[in-house]
């Protein structure tokens, strides 16, 4: 082999390591929200996910996902319409091990949200497409509890650990898997404008639909939640892809959107003619019945963007810990380290955030806690909003780390950078969750109280910190014309609620420059210009991903 063709100076492959135990900022948070005499098992579980994650055969299910997208097939060979979409096998082996995983049984045991927050955020380190799928299954189980005969129908195939992906009746078939349909053309968020009519038939609570939806993911699920509209207002369906009799249950699969990124995944839009489904709720109460699952799938951007930071943060820092240049490793520049140690802020803020709230779901399901429940209601619209707006930005900066080498398909950065806008969309983009903030302020004064008590935990620890509980309480102080300026409103609250937890939880040198740069005004206006601290090797040393 010719000389010039020996590789010299290229880091191995980030692989065949332990995603979960490689990462020191969700370990601790679930060690710190988890009972002890549950972490044993936890960790077992968590650290063989993470082990599954980290492999080279893992990794190449997720490229291979995303290579090949899913084709849709809207007619047999006979010319019947079957609306079939066909999956790469790589797809159905990331599901199961997803739901083997019990990333989908959350409510069904203890300490079950940061156990399964915990292994969303890894496993979606892998391929974030086929999370949708997860997410949606996970947060249907609080709707559908306002019927407790569908929920005992459906809730144990729901949190179900076998994945079976056969269009068979639900009923045959050892777990189910369910998608969403809520959004409209004419619509958008505005699910009160929709136009998707429900037609009461005779028997109880059966209903046949006719109208569409604009964006319904995963459509090969068993069970989908919808809205339509009756005499009352909208109203929640239950929507089953096949029906008990083995007939398929109209769903006209019209199109799969050609999307920037998450292509592993499906997201069509849906014809309903005649479409058998079955009420959820009350009439006219769909969007009370549907929030809970929209709640929880907020909370799943939240934990989704924190695992496409954490992958793209460990990556950058395994290139620089084994790329040489001008006479050294690049993690010992002292600029980059800058960059990287920015970074490794801003990606352990969004960990320590999500497995915050996801505890606090723990508190509201084990022991009914309000004061939890008050704290999700303002706070999870107050992270969605944030963190995953932090994510594209820092998924950019992780991936010029690499120079052209984190411009090309193989490096795998160009499919974070793809995927690290979904979540601001996912579930409302940014102005519909800055605006639920504001409702939440102006509707519920206990979702402030509980806010401020969690933040108040940390008062007194650093006063960069305390100075922005008061700047945020005189902002809150005045609520005139608040609707033009919410997004700064609930960046506050966002960074506040960062602040508070990594000063109480984090490193001191993490804390630090973490309120010195977002709280304090030391910064500037692209990561890399933290103020100089000594402690900038120690914070990019703690993010490195090493087991």
């Amino acid at each position: 082999m010719p000389a010039t063709h020996t590789v010299t100076n290229q880091p191995p492959p980030l692989a065949g390591y332990d995603v979960y135990s490689a990462d020191r900022a969700l370990t601790e948070a679930v060690e710190r929200h988890l009972d002890p005499e549950l972490l044993d098992e936890a960790r077992t579980e968590l650290s063989g996910l993470g082990s599954s994650a980290g492999s080279s055969q893992v990794q190449d299910w997720g490229r291979l996902a995303n290579e090949n997208p899913p084709t849709l097939r809207t007619h047999d060979r006979y010319g019947h319409r079957v609306d079939e979409v066909e999956f790469h096998p790589s797809w159905h082996q990331l599901m199961r091990k997803a739901v083997s995983a019990q990333l989908t049984a959350a409510w069904s045991r203890p300490g079950g949200h940061v156990r399964r927050a915990a292994g969303f955020l890894v496993w979606s380190q892998v391929e974030a497409g086929h999370g949708c799928p997860v997410s949606m299954t996970h947060a249907a189980v609080p709707a559908l509890r306002t019927e407790p005969a569908l929920a005992a129908e459906w809730e144990p195939r729901l949190t179900s650990t076998v994945y079976d992906p056969a269009l068979v009746p639900a009923a045959e078939k050892p777990g189910a898997v369910f998608g969403m349909g809520m959004t409209e053309k004419q619509g958008g968020s505005d699910v009160r404008a929709n136009t998707t009519v429900a037609r009461p038939l005779a028997e109880d609570g059966a209903y046949e639909l006719t109208g569409h939806k604009w964006f319904c993911s995963a459509p090969m699920s068993d069970g989908f939640l919808v809205l339509a509209q009756t005499g009352e207002g909208p109203t929640c369906f239950l929507l089953p892809r096949v029906l008990a009799d083995g007939t398929r249950n109209v769903f006209r699969i019209q199109r799969l959107k050609d999307k920037l990124g998450n292509r592993s995944n499906a997201s069509a839009e849906v014809e309903f003619d005649g479409t058998w489904a079955r009420r959820v709720g009350e009439e006219g109460r769909g969007v009370r019945t549907i929030i809970e699952m929209v709640a929880a799938t907020r909370l799943d951007c939240v934990l989704g963007s924190a695992a496409l930071m954490r992958q793209a943060v460990a990556q950058a820092v395994h290139h620089a810990g084994h790329r040489e240049a001008f006479g050294g490793l690049l993690v010992d520049k002292p600029l980059m380290r800058n960059v990287l140690a920015d970074l490794a802020l801003e990606s352990e803020a969004a960990t320590t955030l999500g497995l915050r709230l996801a505890a606090a779901y723990d508190a509201v399901q084990d022991r009914g806690d309000e004061g939890e429940r008050a704290l999700l209601r303002l706070a999870v619209p107050a992270a969605k909003y944030w963190v995953t707006k932090r994510c594209t930005p820092l998924v950019a900066e992780a991936a010029e780390c690499l120079g052209g080498n984190g411009y090309v398909e193989e490096s795998g950065m160009p499919r974070l950078l793809r995927e690290s806008p979904l979540n601001s969309v996912w579930e409302g983009a940014g102005n519909v969750q800055a605006l639920d903030v504001l409702r939440a302020l102006r509707r519920e004064p206990g979702a402030l109280d509980a806010f401020l008590r969690e933040v108040g935990q940390a008062r007194g620890a650093d006063h960069r910190l305390d100075g922005a509980i008061k700047q945020l309480l005189t902002e809150l102080a005045d609520m005139e014309g608040a609707e033009a300026r919410a997004r700064r409103v609930v960046e506050r609250i966002a960074l506040v609620l960062q602040g508070s937890l990594l000063v109480r939880f984090a490193p001191p040198e993490v804390a630090d420059l973490f309120c010195a740069s977002r709280l304090g005004g030391d910064w500037g206006n692209a990561f890399g210009t933290l103020p100089h601290s000594p402690h900038l090797a120690e914070v990019v040393e703690r993010a490195r991903p090493v087991a």
